[in-house]
């Protein structure tokens, strides 16, 4: 069995749940070593997770030989700058999502990964999980006929009340639809395949938002993008799709997945997350059913996706979330912003083929 070893840059608020999976669930992946402008990040990480090097930077990290694959925490105003320079260094990468801030970034990222014969992909990996390949499963095997349509809500007022340093939300690369917009857009081409036409309309509410939460209480912060975005997807299997993405307002609720068909409705689980509740709607029933999980991973799987492009890369088969995905959904993303400030259909470029799906046969945390 290869064992991949794995070099992180960025050790922030999302690398705990990476750094717990890879050191107790996946058992192809090591981490062999980690690095992080704060240096005491990267420190306490090495202590806890008894780490082998801590680099000094992240060009340090990429000229490491023992390095098979990178995997980048950076915010995502950094993406670019991370993942470019490991490319160039030689390494594959895996990216937390977006892939880019901007569409052009993503297209260089693309070049290169290409230009060097080199993996690109990453995050989000919840569409591996065991709600949304579930939800496939009953889409391909007819549960709902013929899907001729979707809806995705993400509603809530910020993270200005509850994150630690919730600045770079409102910076460029962030935004609602840049934040969270990747996690449905990912489950929806995954479900309904790849997306054809869009058109949105996007505004920013507010223009500056004040930091309520510990320790930045009181700082005020200036908003750089929409935090009120909508769009409309024409897939290109023909079925018409709907997302709504928001930091603007106050709800008891954040998520709402539905997928249409000609035989029934189907409420697909959070796609921030791996498993929840799955219901469908047949008319001969009369009301939602919780339908059974029928596929692993449902619990907080974070790195699944880098598992799973560490095991493709070893075997040479395609990862399930190579460039191809995320570069179709910062294009999709993108489009949204570019047609509400041209007023007009975006033709989207990019074309996405859905992968195998996941298998439900193999030990907890090896990959096929």
């Amino acid at each position: 069995m290869k064992i991949t070893k794995i070099g992180i840059v960025g050790v922030g608020d999302i690398s705990g749940i990476y750094l717990e999976n890879i050191t107790n669930l996946f058992q192809e992946l090591t981490v062999i070593g980690v690095c992080d402008l704060v240096r005491e990040k990267a420190e306490r990480a090495v202590e806890k997770y008894h780490i082998p090097k801590l680099y000094e930077d992240m060009y340090e990290l990429f000229a490491d030989p023992e390095v098979d694959l990178v995997l980048n925490l950076t915010r995502p105003y950094e993406h670019f700058g991370v993942s470019s320079e490991a490319l160039k260094a030689g390494k594959p990468v895996y990216s937390e999502k977006p892939l880019a801030a901007t569409l052009e970034e993503g297209k260089e990222l693309v070049r290169l990964a290409e230009e060097k014969g080199l993996f690109l992909g990453g995050a989000p990996d919840t569409f591996l999980g065991a709600g949304i390949q579930t939800c496939r499963k009953l889409i391909d095997d007819g549960f709902i006929g013929e899907p001729v349509g979707a809806a995705a809500f993400m509603i809530c007022r910020g993270h200005e009340s509850w994150h630690p340093d919730p600045a770079f939300y409102y910076q460029h690369g962030g935004g609602p639809m840049m934040d969270m917009g990747p996690y449905y857009l990912t489950a929806l081409i995954n479900l309904l395949g790849g997306i054809k036409t869009v058109s949105g309309m996007t505004k920013a509410s507010f223009p500056t938002r004040t930091i309520t939460s510990e320790p930045l209480k009181g700082t005020v912060v200036d908003v750089e993008v929409p935090t009120y975005v909508t769009g409309l997807m024409q897939f290109e299997s023909g079925a018409i799709g709907t997302i709504f993405t928001t930091f603007d307002v106050h709800y008891d609720t954040q998520a709402r997945l539905e997928v249409y068909g000609s035989k029934g409705t189907l409420i697909v689980p959070d796609p921030n997350c791996f498993g929840g509740p799955i219901k469908l709607l047949r008319p001969e029933q009369g009301s939602y059913r919780e339908m059974p999980l029928t596929f692993p991973y449902a619990e907080n799987s974070r790195a699944l996706g880098l598992a799973d492009a560490a095991k493709a890369i070893a075997t040479g088969r395609t990862p399930r979330a190579s460039y191809r995905q995320t570069y179709h959904v910062l294009e999709v993303m993108e489009s949204f912003q570019k047609s509400s400030e041209e007023g007009r259909f975006i033709e989207i470029q990019s074309k996405f083929t859905r992968q195998a799906p996941m298998r439900d046969d193999l030990l907890k945390g090896i990959l096929d």
